[in-house]
């Protein structure tokens, strides 16, 4: 390559992978692969070094991350938030190995610690007299975004810790994959914003401007290395991490590696492993653990040379693109759809993936007919990564957004600053309506068990319900006659929907689909007013004065209220017997395990993590993400892991679902 056509593809990758920066950290919205993107960084490295002259002083072959955005106060990180060099070859580790056995004087005190990569935003928080004063996002690795409100509504971020020096961590904030699959699913049937991956929602959700929503959204963290610390110093990693447990910071499980070989026997180990966590990680990250052999290797311009990320590979499968349809979601959002000639992908048969909006399909030139590359974002959710021109015949045909609402023939619009299509006829919109009945019965509001999504879309094909109201007024004849149901799923069915009548009013403001209105806050609604009279005469004062309501969710619950319509389908609700009255207990003053921690392992049977964590919480104690000696209790589910071998060799208390309500009863 000669000079001009040298310096000409620098600029090209320096200008293009600026651009995925800015998407990736500000926008949450990544439009290649990691994959895609580490082989660019490498090649526009390369090419700076064969002609150093060349590289732009805003190169991301020197620069950490992203920026703050404007709309979030800037922090300076009291020490630089470094990032990794990334492998996707075992190659580069023992390549790494070598490097460091020969950067140090005694190679014979080479070890490694090696802990998941997970997926996720990372974070810095800042801890004084052993409270939470500030937490700030990574961002460029010097200044960073101050989002301490949304933080602090992440449980498993301790607000207070023993140590009571000066002290800062640095996490990585995470949505676990039901809760994200569960996040989506809401989101869909709201016409909301359907995420990519676990990471995209978890940045999206943290940079929320109210923190209120950001409190809806099911965050966790892990915490995994010490910045700063004031009177107190540390000869391994794996020492300070266990540090970090001790103070109450969910710690990820980690493996000591005394060489090369364990390292890449773990490498296959995780590889596996890793399609059964309950968080998504893209790789691993393998760290020389004495502290003292760090300080002599040193660090380069933008990552240390004592550590690096092996990243997994996302398996990818070629399909063809069959079809692209349009779904009307609640809000009355166009999500396009594509339809896919059926492939396995990482354990399952995928027949098709959302395409998010117009915009998008537009950047990647998607038509139908095209063959694709495909995979599972986060091992979760399907995502087109790229198609295969060179595999187009001219036959392929390009895909043009509806102008009109498919299901109500309304004219779309395009709101200011959205990418998103919409069908404005909010009241007579049949598919409005339906994905409206859809939530309504959904597990976490109604939890009508058996009125899934086909048959409630049959209903309303047949003119028999047009909003949740109608569910009450069926008849066991009327649901006998339809297609596949027979006279005892039809009784099955009106037993479960006479049930949900006394769900309760924290139940039933989830399932109205109020805007902003998630399970919590609902449940701090209903906790407090009682009832739906109480509520309804609440002033934006009475409302905000709750610790998870804000200024947004106020207003919107009062413009809800307002709406003539809603007032008749509450009228309706209520005549036809659905309760409204909370069925939530008030705060506890029960104390039974005050200062106890409890830590959460395996599949519950009688219980989801949620509500084991919320009873543990209503009796005075606490969860956390990590077994440490300051745990209490371990509640076992089936196929527990490694956590529950830790607390066996820490001889802590273990507990089957048994044994855990024999304490509660008592």
């Amino acid at each position: 390559m000669d000079l001009l056509s040298m310096q000409a593809r620098i600029d090209t990758l320096t200008t293009e992978l600026l651009e995925h920066n800015r998407r990736y950290y500000e926008g949450d919205a990544p439009s290649i692969s990691d994959y895609e993107y580490d082989q660019k960084l490498a090649e526009l490295r390369r090419l700076e070094e064969e002609a150093p002259l060349f590289a732009r002083p805003d190169s991301p072959t020197k620069n950490v991350g992203g920026s703050a955005p404007r709309q979030f106060a800037p922090v300076t990180h009291r020490v630089p938030v470094i990032s990794l060099d990334n492998s996707y070859d075992r190659n580069d580790l023992l390549e790494f190995h070598r490097r460091t056995i020969g950067g140090v004087a005694d190679p014979g005190q080479v070890s490694y610690v090696l802990e998941p990569k997970i997926d996720g935003l990372s974070v810095v928080l800042e801890y004084r007299n052993g409270r939470l004063v500030r937490g700030a996002t990574r961002g460029d690795g010097i200044t960073g975004e101050e989002v301490t409100a949304n933080l602090r509504t992440i449980s498993a971020i301790p607000k207070t810790i023993p140590y009571t020096g000066d002290l800062d961590v640095r996490g990585e904030v995470y949505m676990p994959k039901e809760a994200f699959l569960e996040l989506n699913r809401r989101q869909e049937i709201a016409g909301g914003q359907i995420f990519a991956n676990p990471r995209n929602a978890a940045a999206g959700s943290l940079r929320q401007l109210d923190s209120a929503v950001t409190a809806t959204r099911p965050l966790s963290i892990f915490i995994f290395n010490v910045q700063y610390i004031e009177g107190r110093s540390f000869e391994t990693h794996a020492e300070s991490l266990d540090f970090m447990a001790e103070q109450g910071f969910p710690v990820a499980e980690y493996v000591p590696c005394a060489s090369i070989e364990d390292i890449m026997a773990q490498c296959d180990i995780w590889d596996e492993k890793r399609r059964y966590l309950d968080y998504d990680i893209d790789g691993l990250v393998v760290k020389v653990d004495r502290l003292s052999l760090r300080r002599e290797l040193g660090e380069k311009a933008k990552s240390p040379r004592w550590a690096i990320a092996y990243k997994f590979k996302a398996e990818e499968q070629e399909t063809k693109v069959l079809d692209i349809l349009v779904q009307v979601g609640r809000t009355g959002v166009i999500t396009p759809k594509a339809m896919f000639e059926p492939v396995r992908v990482a354990g399952s048969v995928i027949t098709f993936a959302t395409l998010h909006n117009e915009d998008f399909i537009k950047e990647k030139d998607l038509r139908i007919g095209d063959h694709v590359l495909i995979h599972k974002a986060g091992e979760v959710i399907p995502e087109v990564v790229r198609v295969l021109e060179e595999k187009r015949t001219g036959e392929e045909r390009e895909f043009a957004m509806p102008t009109h609402c498919p299901s109500c023939g309304t004219a779309l619009v395009r709101l200011e600053g959205e990418a998103a299509l919409r069908c404005p006829n909010k009241k007579d919109c049949p598919a409005q309506n339906v994905r409206g009945i859809i939530h309504f019965v959904s597990r976490a509001a109604m939890d009508i068990e058996g009125l899934g999504d086909t048959l409630i879309e049959k209903l309303s094909d047949w003119g028999l319900i047009s909003n949740a109201a109608d569910i009450y007024a069926l008849t066991k004849e009327e649901l006998a006659v339809l297609e596949g149901l027979g006279e005892k799923s039809a009784e099955n069915l009106m037993n479960a929907i006479e049930a949900s009548k006394e769900a309760g009013l924290s139940r039933l403001l989830c399932g109205l689909g109020i805007p902003l209105i998630g399970t919590k806050a609902a449940k701090e609604l209903a906790v407090h007013f009682r009832t739906m009279e109480a509520l309804q005469a609440a002033s934006a004062e009475d409302l905000t004065a709750l610790n998870d309501v804000g200024g947004k969710m106020a207003d919107s619950l009062l413009a809800w209220f307002a709406d003539e319509k809603n007032q008749q389908l509450l009228q309706r609700l209520q005549e036809a017997g659905v309760s409204m009255e909370s069925k939530e207990q008030g705060p506890q003053t029960k104390e039974a395990f005050a200062g106890k921690t409890f830590v959460l392992t395996g599949t519950l049977e009688k219980y989801t993590r949620d509500e084991a964590s919320a009873i543990i919480e209503s009796f005075g104690g606490k969860t956390a993400g990590s077994v440490s000696k300051k745990t209490g209790y371990v509640l076992a589910g089936k196929e527990a892991g490694s956590k529950l071998k830790k607390a066996q060799d820490l001889g802590i208390t273990i507990l089957t679902e048994e044994e855990f309500e024999a304490m509660i009863e008592a």
